[in-house]
């Protein structure tokens, strides 16, 4: 089985600020991808103080990741949602059905004291299958 680090275009390259993690990895079929926040090009939160606009943004993340690799949200299999404050669940969850559209991955949802960046709402990471 190959394993490859996956660069999606324009998305800050974690080596560049310091983390010693990859955003995504592709290991055979399966991709792998980073815990992710809606943070720009320049590392800036987007969407300050609105789950909505950071959930677009964090999925919109995961995907570019995934396109990298060569699949879409399609794809994905399982996703792991890390909010900081469970009363945006409504919110998120109905963003979620927004972009995934049909896709329903196994998920996990958890309310979690901090994150990275302070500005964040929430994080999530995702694995896709990209096999016949």
């Amino acid at each position: 089985m190959s394993i490859k680090e996956i660069v999606p275009p324009g998305m800050p390259y974690p080596p560049d600020f310091g983390s010693p993690t990859s955003l995504a990895m592709r290991a055979g079929d399966f991709v792998y991808v980073s815990g992710m926040i809606a943070w720009d090009e320049k590392r800036n939160i987007v969407g300050v103080g609105d789950p909505r606009i950071q959930t677009i943004e964090v999925i919109k993340s995961i995907q570019a990741c995934l396109k990298a690799a060569g699949g879409d949200l399609k794809d994905i299999i399982k996703v792991t949602f890390y909010l900081t404050d469970i009363r945006h669940k409504a919110v998120i969850w109905e963003a979620r059905k927004e972009l995934f559209g049909a896709n329903r991955p196994a998920s996990t949802l958890v309310e979690v004291s901090h994150l990275v960046d302070p500005q964040a709402l929430l994080e999530v990471d995702a694995v896709a299958y990209l096999g016949k």
